[in-house]
């Protein structure tokens, strides 16, 4: 029996009707700077935020718009994000075998599971993923950005970083797989602040730093499980966007913060 995870925030955090979501998206992909990837490898990972698309849309495009040269070389995201409602140890994958949005369905890599299921931080929990919206806010762009892929969603909840790169390691692949990092920056803080501490934050992560706290960003743990797979495989970070919910839609007197990075890989001299 196929199981489908459905969405959760559909109509909440973006459109729940189709032809309006591809519209939010595809405009704005296009508002988003394309001229930077211009002579740019193509990302192996990404870091981009994961709130509702009115707050945090123009940051994830910033990154997403990088990928389009990529619609037909990537055909396998593996997608990690923080569980926000239901805590997990380890990293949890869904019972489901299919992830639906309202732009359509996507399947699940099953061999790519099969081969991470026996790690001991590996879980599966259908709890942690039903009402989870840290990965499911990633669909819809990955939707459009990419022709045709599988999926390998993995809600993480108590790890070390050591924990969530051993997972990496294992899934890592060719120029086919694209590793997704859903987190948000800081929460509730009031503007100036926010923005020294979103600064400090990303200089953390252009430097590779493992130690990333909750307080810097709600998907510390994947993030610095991230930067120790990314040190170990010689990636270089880019920051591509910076900003906070201030900037785009919300209150400065209590903003949220988000960044969009790209990591790629460097070229071996021989």
């Amino acid at each position: 029996m196929n199981m489908v995870r459905s969405p959760a925030v559909a109509g909440l955090f973006y459109p729940a009707e189709p032809a309006d979501l591809a519209h939010e998206v595809s405009t704005l992909l296009a508002r988003s700077d394309r001229d930077g990837a211009r002579g740019k490898p193509l990302p192996k990972a990404i870091i981009a935020p994961h709130a509702g698309y009115i707050y945090s849309g123009p940051t994830a495009a910033a990154i997403y718009a990088r990928l389009a040269p990529a619609r037909r070389q990537i055909t396998r995201v593996v997608l990690l994000g923080p569980v926000h409602r239901v805590p997990v140890r380890g990293l949890a994958l869904p019972a489901a075998q299919t992830f639906a949005t309202p732009l359509g369905m996507i399947p699940l890599d099953t061999a790519a599971i099969e081969r991470i299921a026996t790690l001991p931080q590996v879980t599966v929990s259908a709890a942690a993923h039903a009402p989870e919206h840290s990965l499911e806010v990633h669909l819809p762009f990955l939707q459009t950005v990419l022709e045709k892929f599988t999926l390998v969603p993995l809600a993480v909840g108590d790890a070390t970083a050591a924990e969530v790169a051993e997972v990496l390691d294992a899934l890592w692949g060719g120029a086919e797989t694209l590793i997704v990092v859903s987190s948000d920056l800081s929460h509730y803080l009031n503007y100036p602040d926010a923005q020294a501490l979103d600064r400090a934050t990303a200089q953390a992560i252009l430097d590779l730093r493992t130690d990333i706290s909750h307080e810097q960003a709600c998907g510390g743990t994947p993030i610095s499980g991230l930067l120790l797979a990314a040190h170990r495989h010689g990636l270089q970070p880019e920051l591509l966007d910076l900003r906070n919910s201030g900037d785009t839609a919300g209150d400065r007197r209590r903003v949220v913060g988000y960044g969009a990075f790209a990591f790629y890989e460097t070229p071996h001299v021989h």
